[in-house]
């Protein structure tokens, strides 16, 4: 082999940090509308319950998409993508940008990292992120959510809108609904995700299956997606539910999970099973490869900066 080997080149926590975030904003532009679709089959129950009506609006993840541009125009499937990147933008760089971070700190610097090691480092860094970042997540899901109806007439007219709407009619507490339901969400999210692709990819490097580079990142991008949609979906479900709800309409998390379990039975919880594979798929795939090249790119820019000769 020659020269230093991209494997060898280990970038910085500001790198990961930047890196983690502007990958996830590239996977959202791509996969938002599977996103949109995902959230209105996960309130379909809901909203026939409180509308009275037994009729399916919404029948799969493209059926959803060919309604939602037909009622509402092409543009009702990114509802929400500005919150969505400022969600990515402080979410994801937390919680993936560090980490490696975190698993160096949970081991004290040592190299070799345990599978409870990695578990608690993802728990640690999807808990940091909700914790300022749950805002976001809100007026994402309720502009998702949110139905145009002839008259024009919308629940928020925009993010802003969105923000100042919900802290003046539900408190700043309004903010953070759902919190902890996001929280049990990302942590099982970024165990799943994170884990799962640091053990493929390094199964896959060790037994030179593959190396460091795109098909290795693909291949292990996308088992972890595959593993976080079977995880997180009960938990995804019930925190879009609770997250899009009004004042009183559930006393908690909990009370909404019962709630779905006793109205729709165990399959609600796996409402929009197809497109939050087809999203967290793609979205794993998109943002793990961009992450990669963004990070290698990066620290040779860097590298380079430094010694230039």
């Amino acid at each position: 082999m020659v020269a230093v080997k991209p494997t060898d080149m280990v970038p910085s926590a500001g790198i990961k940090f930047f890196g983690a975030g502007t990958a996830a904003c590239i996977a959202d532009l791509i996969t938002f509308p599977l996103d949109t679709a995902k959230v209105r089959l996960q309130i379909q129950g809901e909203s026939q319950k409180v509308e009275g009506s037994s009729v399916v609006k919404y029948r799969g993840v493209f059926g959803t998409i060919k309604t939602m541009v037909r009622t509402e125009g092409a543009r009702s499937l990114y509802n929400g993508l500005v919150a969505g990147l400022q969600r990515q933008m402080s979410f994801a760089s937390v919680r993936i940008g560090l980490y490696d971070s975190m698993k160096q700190f949970y081991t004290r610097g040592t190299e070799s990292a345990g599978i409870v090691t990695r578990l608690m480092a993802g728990c640690t860094t999807g808990a940091m992120a909700v914790a300022f970042a749950q805002p976001t997540d809100v007026v994402k899901v309720r502009f998702q959510a949110q139905v145009r109806v002839a008259d024009g007439e919308r629940r928020y007219n925009s993010t802003l809108d969105a923000y100042k709407t919900i802290a003046r009619d539900e408190g700043v507490r309004g903010l953070w609904r759902g919190c902890m339901p996001n929280i049990t969400r990302n942590a099982i999210v970024n165990c799943a995700e994170l884990v799962t692709y640091d053990m493929i990819k390094e199964l896959i490097l060790k037994y030179d299956l593959m190396t460091d580079n795109l098909p290795c990142h693909f291949t292990a991008a996308f088992g972890a997606g595959f593993c976080t949609t079977v995880v997180a979906s009960p938990v995804d479900v019930v925190k879009t539910r609770f997250m899009n709800s009004g004042n009183g309409q559930y006393a908690s998390a909990i009370n909404c999970a019962l709630t779905m379990l006793r109205n729709e039975g165990p399959a609600a919880f796996y409402k929009g099973f197809m497109p939050s594979f087809l999203r967290l798929g793609s979205w794993n795939i998109v943002m793990f490869v961009t992450y990669e090249q963004i990070k290698r790119g990066m620290t040779r820019a860097q590298q380079y900066w430094e010694s230039p000769f």
